[in-house]
């Protein structure tokens, strides 16, 4: 009797996460990918715009140059933070943890809009260097790829810091003291010892910065002013201005089946369940 119990009790909890995640995840991805294929005529019509639209190819080479670019520079910032706070007194690592979280807070609309004050030709820091005459005429920080970095990258530093920091905090403390004693130079016991142990959380923020910034809506349209398109953009263009379902849907499914095929492509290198934490 009791174990018939627990047996019910068992499915009870899985069923009921289960429903949820098909009523909320599941079947409006399906709807999705239904309308891809059906919206305006039932067939492949919108997937044959992946090979012959220039539109799309260029927005698509765009998300992915800026993706790279963003995880790159997002990877060597947030190693950088990750690693003075593993070496600071406990206290003011305290203090440096709490302003990385802090930046959580801040919506990422109110980010947005704090960049574009700072970057605009009348912005802050053109007329700091205008000021100080080192620039004659306001550079083009803004509404351009350049002004999308700067504010994605703003955005995604916590998101490499905590998993290279977890990650740092595993290492034994003794090896990088046991190279210095066998002689080898302090870059060198960085480079051979430390880097490398530290590589799994490099790769696990690598992979989470790269997707996230294939997802990027509001800091593109906000500080690219329209001249910066990235594929979420245009994803909500088609959608609430054009009202071309099938085309959004496609690019929609597109993305998604993209950063499925990326993880499955990293796993062949990686394994995953190590990268991200779990036990085995």
């Amino acid at each position: 009797m009791e174990r018939d119990h627990a047996t019910r009790t068992y499915w009870i909890f899985i069923l009921i996460p289960l429903a949820v995640l098909t009523a909320f995840y599941f079947y409006p991805l399906a709807k999705v990918l239904w309308l891809s294929v059906t919206v305006p005529t039932p067939g492949f019509g919108n997937y044959e715009k992946l090979l012959s639209s220039t539109a799309i190819h260029n927005i698509m080479l765009t998300t992915l140059r800026i993706g790279v670019i963003t995880t790159a520079l997002s990877l060597v910032i947030g190693y950088a933070i990750a690693y003075a706070m593993l070496q600071a007194p406990p206290e003011r690592r305290v203090w440096m943890l709490f302003i990385v979280l802090l930046s959580f807070w801040l919506s990422v609309l109110v980010r947005g809009f704090a960049w574009l004050t700072l970057l605009q030709s009348r912005g802050l820091v053109n007329t700091a260097l205008m000021e100080m005459g080192l620039i004659d005429t306001p550079l083009p920080l803004v509404r351009n790829e350049l002004g999308v970095v700067i504010g994605m990258v703003h955005y995604l530093i916590p998101y490499a810091v905590l998993p290279i920091f977890a990650n740092m905090q595993g290492i034994d403390s003794r090896l990088v003291p046991a190279a210095r004693g066998l002689g080898a130079s302090r870059f060198t016991a960085f480079w051979r010892v430390f880097l490398p142990l530290s590589m799994p959380g490099i790769i696990s923020a690598g992979i989470l910065l790269f997707i996230f910034s294939l997802g990027f809506y509001i800091t593109p349209a906000l500080l690219g002013g329209g001249k910066t398109v990235m594929i979420a953009e245009y994803v909500a263009v088609q959608i609430m201005e054009a009202l071309n379902w099938g085309t959004g849907s496609m690019l929609a499914v597109t993305l998604l089946v993209g950063v499925i095929a990326l993880l499955a492509a990293v796993s062949r290198f990686a394994n995953l369940r190590e990268v991200f934490g779990a036990k085995s």
